[in-house]
């Protein structure tokens, strides 16, 4: 399951867990880009439940479309990612730390409000 809302002018909040195939993240992908569209200084809520690694065939879709996963992180400034799983949380602050502009802070499950206090700060 991968669903993408626009919540503002300038926030999206995503909701992922499961396992996504090659179409399923060509969709996927494609309504992220379409739900940033016009965003400037954004702020992102990503919310992970049960997850599992994507396929082989879904991680070659992602590389295939960098350019166009550059052009939207760009978009953004704050992400808040919610996730049970320790690992998943490193893993993304990791992730914010190695994209120039983007702050990424992970949150527990449990502080869903927190995410969104950090969000709006």
């Amino acid at each position: 399951m991968f669903r993408v809302s626009r919540k503002t002018a300038n926030r999206i909040d995503v909701d992922f867990a499961g396992k996504l195939d090659r179409d399923e993240m060509r969709v996927a992908l494609d309504e992220l880009t379409q739900q940033s569209e016009g965003i400037e200084h954004g702020r992102m809520l990503y919310r992970i439940g049960a997850f599992e690694l994507p396929t082989l065939g879904a991680m070659g879709v992602e590389l295939s479309r960098l350019p166009q996963l550059f052009r939207f992180i760009r978009r953004f400034e704050r992400m808040a990612v919610v996730a049970d799983k320790q690992w998943l949380r490193k893993a993304s602050e990791l992730e914010g730390a190695l994209i120039p502009g983007l702050t990424i802070k992970a949150f527990d499950s449990n502080q869903e409000a927190e995410a969104e206090a950090w969000l709006q700060g």
